[in-house]
């Protein structure tokens, strides 16, 4: 918590130092490094799920569902509808080990599946 106070009183003096203004940096670069500070290794590896969802779970499953967020070992999965919960829930062992094998590494120990948005 100290360090994330020592960058907040760094970026104060560097706002009202007008040479060092050209050393702003992108949000998002700011964003990884504050989680890398409070995240596991394994949890950053877990943010991996939503770039390889669709190869693991296949087409189909990706139409109708979505990883929403995550904490510790458990992924939170938004459905488009009640019988895709359904489904999911048979399956869910078996998605475990597809994301599990595609991530290299065992993360993940169970899903919960939901009616959410699958943007």
């Amino acid at each position: 918590m100290v360090q994330l106070w020592e960058k907040f009183c760094y970026s104060l003096n560097t706002m009202k130092d007008p040479d060092k203004r050209s050393e702003f940096v992108h949000i998002g670069n700011i964003l990884e490094n504050v989680l890398k500070s409070y995240r596991t290794e394994a949890d950053l590896g877990l943010k991996e799920v939503w770039r390889l969802w669709d190869a693991a779970v296949g087409e189909t499953i990706a139409q109708n569902a979505r990883p929403a967020a995550f904490k510790g070992h458990l992924l939170i999965v938004h459905v488009s509808n009640s019988t895709w919960i359904h489904q999911l829930q048979f399956l869910k062992n078996d998605l475990i080990s597809a994301l599990n094998a595609a991530l290299g590494q065992p993360l993940l120990a169970d899903i919960k599946f939901k009616i959410g948005p699958l943007k």
